[in-house]
């Protein structure tokens, strides 16, 4: 059961709202020169926005939550040791990515969202991705399905889409980008097998396309918490299948393994052997 109640849900998704009307939205297509820098590579950015959502929103949980944890991506860029047994605590944790999708929000380009998940005991029992653009969000406690809230209240019930049976009638995204090789060029060519894919850069909108039906599965090799815990919730809250590689579940402290998002069992199980197929 969750600790969370349905006043804390509304209360975190009017955070997320606020954060992405002050902080997000005003910079974007309007950052300087130096509001924009490299982490990793020329593909792996931070901005202005994404510190100061992040500071905004760490410093209003702790006020709410005063007794909680909170895991956020770029408080991690700078201390990596906090990522050190986070998930094993009885506190609530709450683990924040400010913009997913930041390259795309730095380009200029409409496809990113603030995505915030809570752990407790090792297991995550909510999670909402926001879209600061559309002003809505894709948000489940665990057990109690999947929603899509609008901003004017308004709310429906999400669900990946039916079966196709056989993968060259799938739709699905995978990022293929964090492989080594020679699986990264496996995998990129063995997409081609499907009706179609869609690489967003942002898996915030990927999930969103999931959990909204719209697509059959989605795939990730890179493994940090902020990525993909609201989302992998999500998808199983709105009826999907999420294992890592190994056919293992997949849980808050893992950051290896990859994970595959898909609408059922065996669906998973199809992508899952025509995508690595030699």
């Amino acid at each position: 059961m969750s600790t969370l109640t349905a006043a804390d849900m509304d209360w975190l998704a009017a955070l997320l709202l606020d954060v992405g009307t002050a902080e997000i939205m005003p910079r974007f297509r309007n950052l300087g020169d130096g509001d924009v820098q490299q982490k990793t590579s020329a593909a792996d950015l931070v901005t202005e926005a994404d510190v100061n959502a992040e500071r905004v929103i760490t410093a209003a949980l702790l006020e709410r939550f005063p007794s909680s944890l909170v895991i956020g991506e770029e408080a991690v860029a700078d201390d990596p040791k906090l990522l050190d047994g986070w998930s094993r605590t009885d506190k609530l944790a709450f683990v924040i990515d400010p913009i997913d999708g930041t390259f795309n929000f730095a380009s200029g380009v409409a496809a990113f969202g603030v995505m915030l998940s809570v752990v407790k005991d090792g297991e995550t029992i909510a999670g909402i991705i926001h879209d600061p653009v559309g002003k809505d969000w894709i948000m489940a406690q665990k057990g109690g399905g999947a929603i899509l809230r609008r901003l004017d209240g308004r709310e429906s019930a999400l669900k990946v889409a039916e079966p196709t049976g056989a993968v060259n009638r799938m739709i699905g995204s995978a990022s293929w980008q964090y492989m080594p090789e020679p699986e990264r060029s496996t995998i990129a060519r063995n997409q081609g097998q499907c009706l179609g894919s869609v690489a967003y850069r942002c898996a915030a909108q990927e999930y969103r396309l999931l959990c909204g039906g719209h697509i059959h599965f989605a795939l990730y090799n890179k493994l940090m918490p902020w990525d993909h815990l609201a989302g992998v919730l999500i998808t199983e809250e709105a009826g999907g299948h999420v294992r890592r590689f190994d056919g293992s579940v997949y849980r808050p402290e893992h950051v290896d393994g990859g994970v595959l998002a898909a609408t059922d069992p065996d669906s998973w199980a199809m992508v899952r052997e025509a995508l690595w197929r030699a």
